[in-house]
């Protein structure tokens, strides 16, 4: 790996294309790599993973909304939409939008913490839909997410967007451009276009996770790969962007992020390096934002050692600047202390997961969220317990630059009314690759039982689960069958209707 400097220049002060951060960006998405065995492997883990938690959510409302736009956009050649049958295609852009959306709506896919947050699996949905409407290989849609993984992960180690209130899909949407870019195998200078569009059109603030948090959450990282299609689209056309998107002075770096004197250095896979950033990632055990998984393992953990909740005089949490300020009472959001909030909303506040994990043992994606489990007054007396705190050694290991030593847990500190106290630590949530279960392939899939066993046919499960194992070796026929089909007597809107414009 190689770190790239990146800054403002002015425009007095050209800067050669070969030296812009989206040119350095193509250059990698261009290069035809080989790719190795656990790489591929972890692929067609995340593959299952994103099915699973879009399965699980196919009939929650932004979810359907999202497929019903996508069931107006009918194309013959086109993409599936998760839950329709393999023989109804759709727009491949609408495709994503629809997938896209079911695959973020529960919180519950892999993530990537480090400068700024991400989801990476979000690249799957439009490279996908892209590879089964362009009549793509299982070789070439393997390239593509290998691609939109690294130019993700790049980017969050770098740059941070949260800091000047942009939200995270800044970096999804160019690593989407770049992977789609890859599967095509279209040249740097098309791939370069298509990453300063989509890094254009993609900035957006963070309103989006902040207060109380509508269903956009879910939406955002759909739109972006919108907005990738339709950049990879117009360059593939002859069509050019803002240039240079990162460095110019006007542009993003500039102002909407470090200003005139910011600088970044971001790094990237040297020509002929290979593209590994997917193995840095990790999925989730529980339907919540990732700084809160080894929180509730540790609140599992806790929970025997407490005879009556009633008992509790105070909790605090002691962890990172980034859990205290997004998902702690840091924040000074009163949606996250109020049981008539959203699920979004819950599920980005710590002090409610941690007294539901403490008096549940369990952590469930429907019943923890559920309105009357929000609402039951005994959870309500414990989650005003709680508060969090930033502590100096959480912050340090979040930002570790060293995978092995980076951490997202805290220190909990429990005091009981007789003035008791309880306390323990976790550093990872079990479910990391260095935690203490870490998840394989039989988790993966044990995960996907779990989130589809009452919804799909085990002819079904067994077909997808024996098709993406099998990702590098599918033929483009094959590719167009990599979706989950669900008997449509179970989906809400599967049918075109007249409720929006389309």
């Amino acid at each position: 790996m190689k770190k790239h400097p990146v800054r403002v220049y002015p425009s007095k002060e050209p800067l050669a294309r070969k030296d812009q951060l989206a040119w350095k960006m193509a250059a990698v998405a261009a290069d035809q790599t080989p790719i190795k065995a656990d790489v591929e492997g972890m692929v067609i883990n995340r593959i299952i993973d994103n099915a699973s938690v879009a399965i699980a959510s196919l009939n929650r409302r932004p979810v359907a909304s999202a497929r019903a736009m996508a069931i107006a956009h009918p194309r013959s050649s086109g993409a599936t939409v998760f839950g329709m049958p393999n023989d109804q295609r759709f727009d491949c852009e609408w495709a994503a939008w629809a997938n896209g959306t079911a695959v973020r709506e529960l919180d519950y896919h892999d993530t990537y913490l480090a400068a700024d947050y991400s989801h990476p699996g979000d690249n799957i949905p439009p490279i996908l839909s892209v590879a089964q409407q362009l009549n793509k290989s299982g070789k070439d849609l393997l390239a593509g997410i290998v691609t939109g993984y690294e130019i993700h992960v790049d980017l969050v180690k770098a740059i941070c967007l949260h800091e000047f209130k942009k939200d995270h899909i800044a970096h999804l949407c160019p690593a989407q451009a770049a992977g789609i870019g890859t599967m095509l195998g279209l040249p740097t200078e098309t791939i370069y276009q298509a990453i300063q569009q989509a890094v254009h059109v993609s900035f957006t603030t963070r309103q989006s996770r902040k207060g109380e948090i509508s269903s956009w959450k879910a939406y955002a990282p759909a739109h972006a790969g919108k907005l990738a299609i339709e950049a990879v689209d117009r360059v593939m056309r002859g069509e050019g962007a803002p240039s240079p998107i990162y460095e110019g002075e006007d542009s993003v770096i500039a102002y909407m992020l470090g200003g005139k004197n910011g600088h970044y250095e971001v790094p990237l896979p040297e020509p002929g390096e290979e593209k590994r950033a997917i193995l840095e990632t990790y999925t989730k055990e529980h339907s919540a934002e990732y700084q809160s998984q080894a929180l509730i393992d540790l609140a599992r953990k806790m929970r025997p050692r407490i005879k009556n909740f009633d008992d509790i005089k105070s909790i605090v949490i002691h962890t990172s600047h980034h859990t205290h300020y997004v998902i702690g009472t840091g924040a000074n959001d009163p949606q996250k202390m109020d049981p008539n909030a959203s699920r979004e909303t819950l599920d980005h506040s710590i002090m409610y997961i941690f007294a539901v994990a403490l008096q549940d043992g369990v952590w469930h994606h429907v019943d923890s969220y559920a309105p009357e489990r929000a609402k039951r007054a005994d959870t309500v007396r414990l989650w005003h317990k709680i508060t969090t705190v930033e502590e100096a050694q959480w912050t340090q290991l979040y930002h570790e630059q060293d995978p092995n030593k980076k951490a997202f847990g805290g220190r909990v500190e429990i005091t009981l009314n007789n003035g008791e106290k309880l306390q323990d630590e976790l550093k990872l949530a079990d479910a990391h690759p260095a935690g203490a279960r870490p998840f394989k392939r039989a988790d993966y899939i044990r995960k996907f039982d779990l989130l589809t066993g009452e919804v799909i046919a085990k002819a079904e499960r067994d077909r997808f689960i024996g098709l993406v194992e099998q990702l590098a070796d599918l033929t483009p026929a094959q590719v167009k069958l990599l979706n989950v089909q669900v008997d449509l007597s179970r989906l809400s809107h599967h049918k075109r209707d007249d409720r929006g414009i389309f």
